[in-house]
């Protein structure tokens, strides 16, 4: 009887170090996720700013600066598709979206509207949703937008380092790079963060800037209003045409 007692303790000791390592090995795994942005819930509101991953040597083109990668995938109608995004003729903004998002739902309704004149840069809008193997084609078909290419491609998914939905990659056609990505919760606030990206990178046409000044300093605001106005040194406006007054004959 004692023998048996004995057995069945160090049974149950064995079993606690075995559930014990498990829950370590469990945790471990969960903040290794944590670390890198990836999310559990596809249905967890997304971040509210964008954090640019830091460059690193072999980082893929996800990141900010590096060089980035055209698209090959499917339609929803289950066609081909390869999209050249490197050495463009126009910018290009990747919206990294998923049909069972709640978050992203807000993106597929807004992109139905969108235009060249909304986007930063005049950017073409691509949304991108992993392949069919993730996603159901028909229900992708249906949050489609008309004007909007949609590309199924798991691979670019990859290849970009997507770590939550909805994300988003702006793509400078011209030098083929990526030059701003984050994540946000509306359009309005992805645009404005897609214009800073620019404005930092000083890509494309993102509004005049005004010289700042000084509070206080009268005198370089003025010259500072003028010059935004277009009024330099030398000017017509500055001298205007003397007038003369006609019983004297001087000028006034």
């Amino acid at each position: 009887m004692t023998a048996l007692v004995t057995i069945q303790a160090v049974a149950i000791g064995l079993l606690g170090l075995l559930v014990a390592g498990l829950l370590r090995s469990h945790a471990e795994i969960l903040r290794a996720l944590h670390d890198l942005g990836a999310g559990i819930d596809p249905d967890a509101e997304a971040p509210h700013g964008a954090r640019p991953r830091p460059h690193s040597a072999g980082a893929g083109p996800g990141s900010t600066g590096t060089t980035a990668t055209d698209l090959v995938g499917t339609t929803p109608d289950g066609e081909s598709i390869a999209l050249g995004v490197v050495k463009s003729a126009q910018h290009t903004l990747l919206a990294f979206l998923s049909s069972g998002c709640s978050t992203c739902a807000a993106f597929w309704a807004a992109f139905t509207d969108v235009d060249g004149s909304s986007v930063p840069g005049g950017a073409r809008v691509v949304v991108v949703t992993k392949g069919s193997e993730h996603e159901s084609p028909a229900r992708v078909g249906e949050l489609a937008p008309p004007e909007v290419t949609v590309v199924m491609s798991s691979e670019a998914w990859e290849a970009y380092r997507v770590p939550v939905v909805p994300y988003f990659v702006y793509v400078d056609g011209v030098s083929g790079r990526v030059v701003g990505e984050g994540s946000a919760n509306s359009w309005d606030h992805v645009r404005e963060l897609m214009r800073q990206a620019l404005a930092d990178a000083g890509v494309g046409d993102t509004g005049p800037r005004r010289r700042r000044v000084p509070p206080g300093d009268n005198a370089a605001r003025i010259d500072a209003d003028l010059l935004s106005a277009g009024i330099h040194p030398g000017h017509a406006s500055l001298y205007p045409t003397p007038v003369v007054d006609e019983e004297t004959g001087r000028e006034a």
